[in-house]
């Protein structure tokens, strides 16, 4: 079976991460995972943190990559594969929302996409064939979005700096039928490895690894 993370954070786009693309592919190479994917923060803080101003006109989106990129190089010298992700903010509230598969000019323009909100961006996300998964929902300040803009919620965050009420997120997911993910929310050193999924396959690149959450074929770390 294959252990694979899917929630992460770099030092090189996330204002919040502590640690740089060699410590985090040391550490989960240590801990005999597969794959990562790399979810950095997509949000205003992110942008202010890169020195990125989102209503002026370029490319954006190679900024905030950068951390998934440096994973990426070095995951492939140390037999790691590493997933593009995103963990994202709307203006309307402090909720984020895990995405997964998706093409790079999906998040073109922060500005807008910022405004949008989850109810706007969600038929345009699955439109393109990209996974949404609500990260720790019942976190302080987090509220669990409404059920049809999700594919499925994050039941298992071991980020141990929150109170992030896992059980309850267990029962969000099973009253409406979404699916359940696991992941560490990597952003410090102690924060490495502690959870994932295992599953029989391993997914040959970020789409891959949507399919893969989406199929279900897969169990929780710890478990």
């Amino acid at each position: 079976m294959h252990k694979i993370e899917t929630h992460l954070h770099t030092k090189h786009v996330s204002k919040c991460g502590w640690l740089t693309a060699e410590e985090l592919i040391a550490g989960y190479k240590a801990a005999g995972y597969d794959a990562i994917v790399v979810t950095d923060h997509y949000n205003r803080t992110t942008f202010e943190y890169l020195g990125i101003d989102t209503r002026a006109p370029g490319d954006k989106v190679g900024a905030f990559l950068d951390g998934y990129r440096r994973m990426a190089e070095l995951g492939e010298r140390e037999g790691i594969r590493v997933f593009k992700g995103a963990e994202l903010r709307f203006d309307e509230s402090e909720n984020d929302y895990l995405l997964y598969g998706y093409a790079d000019d999906l998040l073109a323009d922060p500005e807008e996409l910022f405004r949008m909100g989850i109810a706007a961006f969600s038929p345009i996300a699955r439109g393109q064939g990209a996974l949404l998964v609500q990260a720790h929902p019942y976190r302080k300040k987090c509220t669990p979005a409404i059920a049809c803009y999700l594919d499925g919620v994050e039941v298992r965050n071991q980020n141990p700096r929150h109170a992030n009420f896992n059980e309850r997120a267990e029962e969000y997911a099973q009253q409406f039928g979404l699916l359940g993910l696991a992941g560490s929310d990597c952003h410090r050193t102690e924060d490495i490895a502690t959870t994932g999924i295992l599953s029989a396959e391993l997914p040959g690149d970020s789409f891959g690894m949507a399919r893969l959450i989406r199929s279900r074929h897969y169990t929780l770390i710890g478990d």
